[in-house]
Order: C-alpha cells, then structure tokens, then sequence
C-alpha cells in the first residue's frame, strides 16, 4: 500500500521560507516523477512543481521560479520543496503526488499523478 506523507509546512510572513518534505513509502521511489500542488479553498489543484526520477530535471510554474526548489532524496524516499521570499498568494494547502511508475510526468497534469498525500497547510501573512 503506498503511503504518502507531507510535513513542514505552518505560518510564516512575506519573505519567509518554509521547506516542505514527503516520504512515500510502499512504491519504488526513483522510478516515479514526484511533484508538489498546492490548493486554495475555492479554488482548482494547481501544480508547482516536479522532479524526474533521479532528479536531473525540474519544473516550475512561473509564479514560483526563482524562489522555489524542489529536490529528492531517493535514499530516503523523501521529496522536499524549498520555498523562499514567500508571498501571501502562496497561502495553499501543498500536496504532494507520485506520477505514475515509470511515467514521463514533466507537465504537472493532474490525471499523471495517482498518489496523494493529505497536504499540509502553508499560510503566508502579509
């Protein structure tokens, strides 16, 4: 059974940092493009951010480039989300989400990406 599990995240004002991190757990880890999403109430899941297998590629959204990083630990099973000069628009709920095994997943489309984990809530005060 996969398991997929966010921490990290919590309160912090304008120009903070946060970083998030994921371990999944049940699946073989470097054989799945990793991603982060994030949600506001209200709102649809968008996607932020995705790494490829061993982490030789990435992808940013543009509202995050140059503040984000995402990186993965494939020892560890972990996936991170470095998140600098925070803004109060980054407010969300960050999911973070398996692509399919073995799957090309680099455009951060939802239907790619079949495990979830239950998020954790970021919120930036301006």
């Amino acid at each position: 059974q996969v398991q997929v599990v966010e921490s990290g995240g919590g309160m912090v004002q304008a120009g903070g940092s946060l970083r998030l991190s994921c371990t999944a757990s049940g699946l073989t880890f470097d054989e799945h493009f990793m991603g982060w999403f994030r949600q506001d109430p209200g709102k649809e899941r968008e996607g932020v951010s995705c790494i490829s297998y061993s982490g030789d590629i990435t992808y940013y959204v543009d509202s995050v480039k140059g503040r984000f990083t995402i990186s993965r630990d494939n020892a560890k099973n972990t996936l991170y989300l470095q998140m600098n000069s925070l803004k109060p628009e980054d407010t969300a709920m960050y999911y973070c989400a398996a692509a399919r095994r073995r799957y090309y997943a680099l455009r951060l489309n939802l239907d790619d990406y079949v495990y979830w984990g239950q998020g954790t809530q970021v919120t930036v005060s301006s």
